[in-house]
């Protein structure tokens, strides 16, 4: 499994490499917000990569997420969201 670190976000589906991949949601932290666990559904062998892609949505409580709009991207085609939490 995988923790990623979110705070004030509500996740719909998480797929690893095109499969359903179960996750649930730690405890909520003061500061740290939320822990969220990933499970894979396979076992990966040394080396493979594995394609994450998980459905959310964002809040305006959610701390560090900023999107760059279409048109601030290399490609010019779509937002790109990223976050400045470590």
């Amino acid at each position: 499994s995988q923790v990623l670190d979110t705070r004030d976000v509500q996740v719909f589906k998480v797929t690893i490499n095109g499969q359903d991949a179960p996750f649930a949601f730690g405890e909520k932290h003061s500061f740290k917000g939320t822990p969220l666990e990933i499970t894979f559904p396979n076992e990966l062998r040394r080396g493979q990569e594995a394609i994450v892609e998980i459905s959310f949505e964002s809040s305006p409580q959610s701390s560090a997420l900023q999107w760059f709009t279409p048109e601030q991207t290399s490609g010019k085609k779509h937002p790109f969201l990223f976050s400045q939490c470590q």
